[in-house]
C-alpha cells in the first residue's frame, strides 16, 4: 500500500522551531515532487511548499519565505519541512502529498494523488 506518513508536529513557542518529516512507504520518492500543506478549521488546504523530484524548492506564501525550508533525503525516502521563527498564525495541520507529475509542483490540492495524515504544529505561548 503506497502511503505517506508525517510526524514531527507539536506544541512550540513563537518564536521556535520544529522539523516535520514525511515519510514513504510502499514507493519509492525518488522521482516525485512532494507538496506540504496546511490547513486550519474553517479553511480550505493550503499549498505551503514543493520540491520537485530535481530537488528545485517552491514556497507559495510569503509568510514562509525565509523561515521555512524544504528538502528532500531519497536514500531514506523522507521529505522534510524545516520551520524557524514560528508564528501563531503557523498554527494548523500540516500535510504532505506526492505529487501527480515526477517534475511538476502546484498550489492545488487536486493534483496530487497521495495524502499523509497530517500532522498538528500549534504555535502558542
Amino acid at each position: 500500500q503506497e502511503r505517506l506518513v508525517e510526524s514531527g508536529g507539536g506544541l512550540v513557542q513563537p518564536g521556535g522551531s520544529l522539523r516535520l518529516s514525511c515519510a514513504a512507504s510502499g514507493f519509492t520518492l525518488e522521482g516525485y515532487s512532494i507538496g506540504w500543506f496546511h490547513q486550519v478549521p474553517g479553511k480550505e488546504r493550503e499549498g505551503v511548499s514543493c520540491i520537485l523530484s530535481s530537488g528545485g524548492r517552491i514556497y507559495y506564501a510569503d509568510s514562509v519565505k525565509g523561515r521555512f525550508t524544504i528538502s528532500r533525503d531519497d536514500a531514506k525516502n523522507t521529505v522534510y519541512l524545516q520551520m524557524n521563527s514560528l508564528k501563531p498564525e503557523d498554527t494548523a495541520v500540516y500535510y504532505c502529498a506526492r505529487s501527480f507529475s515526477a517534475n511538476y509542483c502546484s498550489r492545488d490540492p487536486h493534483d496530487y494523488d497521495a495524502w499523509g495524515q497530517g500532522t498538528q504544529v500549534t504555535v502558542s505561548s
